[in-house]
């Protein structure tokens, strides 16, 4: 039986041969799964995870979904299951999942276990733990270590081609990324951060603040962002906030705002990193100061 509960051991299992059948599973709770068989029955309460388990080509076995999982399209038509903080647990358990993911900030899980329901927990937040659920779904799934390693290299590849296609002169803009109108911002530390900085540009949230900080709007007004990305649908004047016309980036009208559909990749540490990077990057081509 095929064990994985550390790091260095889900790394090493990329270079391993993994037999077909059992398998044990240790969540990002440190909670360890045993399953005789890849599931067939998977329902799946985050949108990361349900995108996860797309890019593998298992979306055939998803048999239930959150409200917020919207991707692939093919999704569309599967039971929706209530949201990831509040699911329904009647619906899950008429659905009779082999077992269900979930994000860690979930309170389902002792429910639904309680019900003999197999649960694993994901704290996906940044590149490496993106990577890292991944590599344990498609071990969970059956599927080749290579394969799943190649995955994850032509991620970082295409990230790094969108890097180099921007123009020099983008190279340095002080970027502010709001998440919410609160205002909430992306740090150094969030995996909008992480894109940001292999995009070469400079967060003025730096990683101190931690991934999604609450700002005090003076602080953005005196940090004074070349350029802000607003990773929301909004439709707010941003000179009209105190201060704010003084922003170089408001008074040049240097600022992006996204579709829906583009916010929610924004918004999500899945394996469309490189979706996200080509909208950011389409932003700085756009805005950047030249």
């Amino acid at each position: 039986m095929k064990r994985v509960s550390s790091v260095s051991v889900v790394f090493l299992s990329l270079f391993l041969s993994l037999p077909v059948g059992a398998v044990e599973i240790t969540d990002d709770l440190g909670v360890t799964s045993s399953f005789t068989n890849p599931p067939q029955r998977i329902i799946s309460l985050l949108p990361s995870l349900t995108e996860t388990v797309c890019v593998l080509k298992q979306c055939q076995k998803l048999v239930g979904v959150d409200r917020y999982s919207n991707w692939p399209t093919s999704i569309k038509s599967l039971p929706i299951v209530g949201g990831g903080l509040d699911p329904n647990i009647e619906a899950i358990a008429i659905l009779k999942p082999d077992v269900v993911l979930v994000g860690k900030s979930t309170r389902a899980t002792d429910r639904l276990r309680s019900l003999g329901i197999k649960v694993l927990t994901f704290d996906v937040k940044d590149y490496r733990s993106a990577q890292l659920a991944m590599t344990k779904i498609a071990l969970l799934l059956g599927l080749p270590d290579k394969d799943t390693e190649l995955l994850w290299q032509n991620i970082i590849a295409q990230v790094s081609s969108i890097t180099a296609s921007l123009p020099k002169s983008s190279q340095g803009t002080r970027v502010y990324f709001e998440v919410s109108n609160t205002p909430f911002g992306a740090g150094e530390a969030s995996f909008i951060g992480e894109t940001l900085s292999r995009l070469k540009v400079t967060n003025i949230i730096p990683a101190s603040l931690g991934p999604f900080p609450k700002l005090n709007p003076e602080f953005i007004v005196r940090e004074n962002p070349n350029l802000i990305m607003l990773g929301y649908t909004a439709n707010e004047n941003l000179s009209a906030r105190p201060g704010w016309n003084k922003i170089q980036a408001v008074s040049q009208q240097r600022i992006c705002t996204f579709t829906a559909e583009e916010a929610d990749v924004l918004s999500r540490p899945s394996p469309r990193i490189p979706e996200a990077a080509q909208i950011m990057a389409n932003c700085l081509i756009a805005k950047a100061p030249k």
